[in-house]
């Protein structure tokens, strides 16, 4: 191992203002990853960014042309000393918070950054480190497209059907043709201020919902009756539930008689407080038994979510999607209340108030059969990248103190 400071492996430089720049096909990152496409960019080489304030964890990479804003540095790697993906990796097991300057938001200076020691092996090592590392991070690539792609296929058919209403019309003049394309009887619903299949019915959506359960907290220690171990869904590990994140859920202990508000499978998870001025509250995720087997432990919700079930299993997808539609076109900003500067969502006025198309139950269950096998595959990878981030995570400091070598490790 030889010792480098870190202004020896790379020169640190500023990100800019992307706001005069129009759109395109190279990525803006930030503190908090991609931001936004535009025409131009800053670097084109392989470059770690670096954050400069706030959130420190997020050191991230790129071996595509990229521009990055003045909140996250940027790197020219000395390519003959350091393999760039090795160092991205290094860094990452740092503790920058630590490091970090000024008072109230973290920050890290140049002179912070150049400082830092690092500890490497001869460049060939950590080129093949580097190779397996990068083969990990890749597999989990590949399943988070995949993922994408599934996630793509239901949410079409879906808009095919519920939406433009041209599901396969059964009936015998029908012959299984796209309803509205082919003619079907349209009916103008005097409710909706607009057109709907004939036999449609309207209703709430609290017509679809059988009970619900409220969260709980518990105790972070095993103590008194607090003796059920479970782990905690917030709305902040919703994302990542469904797919599109990391899952932190918390490790609690709730009371032994407060069993029945365990998720079961055709639970949904509904966030009632949070949001942001750009994100409202209602963010949601589904509970199958496929999300129930990622979990050591029985699921809950924290008290700022809220669990449903509904009459009918086979209204899962169909209701799923149809609160997804609402909640991405905004409609749930118009249901939320202040409480002491956190927003909540009026979830019992919204669902008894808000009025919705009510398919037959004969096409939701057509497409609860077509979008469960596609929910359980995404389910079977995501599982697979868990193990994977795990093994990856747990390879990692061995890998770079030389406890263990790639030839033991692969």
């Amino acid at each position: 191992m030889s010792e480098y400071r870190l202004k020896d492996l790379v020169k640190i430089k500023n990100g800019r203002d992307h706001k005069s720049l129009a759109d395109g096909v190279y990525p803006v990152y930030g503190s908090g990853g991609l931001m936004r496409m535009v025409d131009s960019y800053l670097y084109d080489k392989p470059s770690i960014l670096l954050p400069r304030k706030g959130t420190l964890n997020n050191i991230q990479y790129s071996d595509q042309p990229f521009w990055t804003v003045d909140t996250l540095y940027y790197t020219e790697i000395n390519q003959n000393k350091v393999d760039a993906y090795y160092l991205y990796y290094y860094l990452k097991l740092l503790d920058l918070n630590s490091l970090s300057s000024g008072t109230g938001v973290p920050s890290m200076t140049f002179g912070a950054y150049n400082g830092i020691k690092v500890k490497l092996p001869q460049l060939d090592i950590q080129k093949k480190i580097s190779t397996l590392l990068r083969a990990i991070d890749k597999k989990i690539e590949l399943n988070n497209r995949i993922n994408a792609e599934l996630e793509a296929m239901a949410k079409t058919l879906y808009d095919y059907w519920f939406v433009q209403f041209d599901f396969p019309d059964d009936s015998p003049q029908g012959q299984g043709k796209p309803y509205k394309t082919s003619g079907g009887k349209m009916v103008y619903n005097p409710t909706l201020k607009r057109e709907i299949p004939e036999g449609w019915e309207v209703d709430t959506l609290s017509s679809w919902i059988a009970s619900d359960k409220t969260g709980d907290w518990g105790k972070e220690e095993q103590e008194g009756n607090y003796t059920l171990q479970v782990d905690c869904i917030r709305g902040a590990d919703i994302n990542g539930l469904n797919g599109n994140g990391k899952i932190a859920a918390p490790n609690r202990f709730i009371l032994e008689k407060n069993d029945h508000k365990l998720l079961a499978p055709f639970d949904l998870v509904i966030e009632i407080s949070g949001g942001s001025p750009t994100q409202s509250t209602g963010r949601m995720a589904y509970i199958t038994d496929d999300v129930l087997d990622r979990f050591t432990h029985p699921l809950i919700c924290s008290n700022f979510c809220k669990a449903i079930s509904l009459r009918n299993k086979d209204l899962f997808y169909c209701f799923a999607y149809l609160w997804n539609d609402l909640y991405g076109n905004g409609v749930l900003f118009g249901w939320e209340g202040k409480t002491s500067g956190i927003k909540n969502l009026l979830f019992d006025s919204f669902v008894t108030k808000h009025q919705v198309p009510i398919p037959p139950m004969g096409l939701a269950k057509q497409f609860f059969d077509f979008a469960a096998p596609l929910e359980q595959q995404k389910q079977t990878l995501l599982k697979e990248n868990a193990r994977l981030e795990s093994l990856r995570d747990w390879l990692l400091p061995m890998l770079m103190n030389g406890q263990v070598t790639v030839g033991e490790a692969s």
